[in-house]
């Protein structure tokens, strides 16, 4: 008998919706939780930006850690795209300071707004 490979369909997927504008966790297909976001153009020079205004997981989904991980994806992406990072949401905001390695998303002159100078 072989043994078969575990089943990775219990991992939560982050999708990006953009029609949406926002980013999406969810849990065996069903949306457990978003961030939503607006992009722009920075008129004061850091390029295009990403305004996370605010990040919710769905009560049945709480503790399990999604909402950590829908900010991960995110900011990962984010950086993959090379937009500069406005954490205006509380969660993200807070899960920036607690992983400063995401710090430098957020442009040097707005740090001090948000409480990560």
């Amino acid at each position: 008998m072989t043994e078969e490979a575990p089943d990775m369909s219990d991992e939560p997927d982050v999708l990006d919706v953009p029609e949406r504008h926002r980013y999406e966790i969810r849990v065996d297909g069903e949306t457990a939780g978003f961030a939503e976001y607006a992009l722009r153009t920075d008129p004061h020079g850091d390029g295009e930006t990403i305004a996370f205004v605010h990040t919710e997981v769905d009560d049945a989904h709480a503790g399990q850690g999604l909402a950590g991980k829908l900010a991960r994806a995110a900011l990962d992406d984010a950086r993959a795209r090379r937009l500069a990072v406005l954490p205006f949401c509380p969660f993200i905001r807070g899960w920036i300071s607690k992983h400063p390695e995401y710090v430098e998303l957020v442009p040097t002159r707005r740090r001090e707004q948000f409480d990560l100078a």
